[in-house]
This record gives structure tokens, sequence and C-alpha cells, in this order.
């Protein structure tokens, strides 16, 4: 009797949110897109590293393939825990990547507005396609970053933010010491833009910010009331891609790698969504594919899936 009252008052002295119920087998989505270059037959395709940058954190992935209908994505959505708009080069308006990202922003738009929490993350091409889809327009400019590692510049204190809180204080140091973060993008939003942006500045909460020594542009932003984060430079590319001298392979280049696949990740395990079966949930995930070596064509990647 005893042990068993210790027991209830142990229970009872839990921080609250040590006993809210969570998700502990989180399914992302992420989108594919088209490209010039794919083998015969294939419509779309998505980069391994993002997969492996989910699986790292205890995720599982389906893929989102391209030119599917409404109803298709709507059945997705439901079926998901958050999604990934990854990095390339497709169109931001017209693409098959832009129509897909266009439904699932707005289908967690009015899902977190009534109470159904589903994160989304932009990566290079997803956070210039987020910064699209809130504010209606085309806010990019060119810089000249397409291939440079550089340190986090930390707008405010960065636990205090969402994305950073639970980072441990010296890899934050290190984030802001060291060329962590690989830069692989022509188009920027500037600040200058961005703070005269009344869509982005009232929807955003600029984290961190860069310069190519001529122009300061924004590089991570979380919203202030929604899941929905974006960071204009590459966090899974440090642990899984190896193509390119400018990705970072430190051991801080690394961690970070891993804390911010951890907090996505733990993200999507705030959401409840489901497949209607097990069969339906087997026939979705990546593991139906197989990705191929495609790093000795000369692709920035070390391995990608292709989609029919």
């Amino acid at each position: 009797m005893l042990v068993l009252l210790l027991c209830v008052l142990s229970a009872a002295s839990l921080p609250a949110h040590s006993l809210v119920e969570r998700n502990d087998a989180p399914i992302i989505g992420i989108l594919t897109q088209e490209t010039s270059r794919l083998p015969p037959n294939m419509t779309s395709y998505l980069a391994a590293s993002y997969v492996k940058y989910v699986e790292s954190a205890g995720g599982r992935v389906v893929p989102i393939t391209i030119n599917q209908s409404l109803e298709h994505y709507t059945s997705l959505f439901n079926s998901l825990n958050g999604v990934i708009f990854p990095g390339g080069a497709s169109n931001l308006i017209t693409s098959g990547y832009a129509q897909s990202a266009k439904i699932f922003y707005q289908l967690a738009l009015e899902a977190n507005t009534r109470g159904d929490y589903f994160p989304i993350w932009g990566t290079c091409l997803g956070f210039e396609e987020l910064t699209y889809l809130t504010s209606g327009r085309l806010l990019l400019n060119l810089t000249n970053t397409r291939g440079i590692p550089l340190p986090m510049v930390f707008t405010n204190d960065p636990r205090q933010s969402r994305m950073f809180g639970g980072f441990p204080p010296d890899l934050l140091d290190d984030m802001a010491a060291e060329p962590i973060s690989a830069h692989v993008h022509k188009w920027s939003v500037t600040s200058d833009v961005f703070e005269n942006s009344t869509e982005l500045n009232m929807f955003y909460r600029v984290l961190s910010v860069n310069s190519d020594e001529t122009t300061e542009f924004v590089s991570t932003m979380e919203a202030y009331n929604y899941p929905i984060y974006g960071t204009l430079w590459h966090p899974e590319k440090n642990a899984f891609e190896w193509t390119r001298d400018y990705i970072p392979h430190s051991p801080a280049a690394i961690k970070t790698t891993f804390f911010m696949a951890d907090f996505f990740v733990n993200e999507a395990r705030k959401n409840f969504h489901k497949f209607n079966n097990k069969t339906e949930e087997d026939s979705r995930l990546i593991y139906n594919y197989s990705p191929l070596y495609s790093s000795p064509g000369g692709s920035v990647f070390e391995q990608k899936y292709y989609f029919p």
C-alpha cells in the first residue's frame, strides 16, 4: 500500500508536460519535385539525405509525390504528423512541388487554427516557398550564396525560441562561432525586404540572419502562432552529404544536424493523425523504394529516390 501511495505521489509531482499524450511513432511527409534529369518513366525525385535526417531522430518518412489530386493530398495530410518542404530548384508558383506545398500549407493553417497541431518545415527552396505562400508575393533577391558555409548570426537569445530552446548552450556557442550552416541558394529574402513585408513580419519571428558580405538576408525563421519553421540553410547536409567541399562536417556541424532533426520530429510527435490501417501505412512508407547512388554522376546528392 505504501509503495502504491509513493507511486501516486511521484506521478502527481511530475511536470505537466510529462503526463501529456505523445505520439512516439511519427510519420513525416516529404515533398518530391520535378527536375530535368530523371530516369525514364520517372516524374520526381527526393534526396535521400532528408529521409536519413528524419530517421536519425526517430521518425519515419512518406514521400509526397507531385501532381496528385486535392483528395489524395487531403487524405495524406490526415494520415501524416508533419511535412517537410525540401530544397531544390523548382518554380515557386507553377511547379508540381509548389502546387502540393500550397495545399499542405493551407491544410496546416486550417488544422492548427482549430487546435490540430501540425508542423511544417521548409529548407532552402522550402524556406523560399514558405515566404511566397505567406506573403502571396515573390520577395527574393539574388545573393552570392551558391555554396558557402556560414556561422549562425542569431538575432536574439536563441534559447528564447522554440527551435533552439532545447539546444545545449555550448552547441549554440559553437553554431555562432563556426561555419556550420551550408548555404546553397542563389535567392534570398533580404532583411530589409522581410522587415518591409507586413505579412512576413507579422507571421514569422526571425531567428538568424547572414550576409554574403554585401547583402544581409534572413536565414532562419519560425512562425509566431503556428508550428511552421524555415531554414534557408541545409541542416540535413552536414551529416549525410559529402559531394561538395563547402558542406561542414565538424563535430558541432554534425550535432547541429541531429538537434535540428530532433526538434522537428518532436514537433511531429504532438500530432495524432494516422493511416486508416497498417496495410495502407505500409504501402506509403519510403521503405517501398530504394535510393540510387547518384554522386558518381556529378549530382550534389549522394543518393536519390525516384518516383513514377
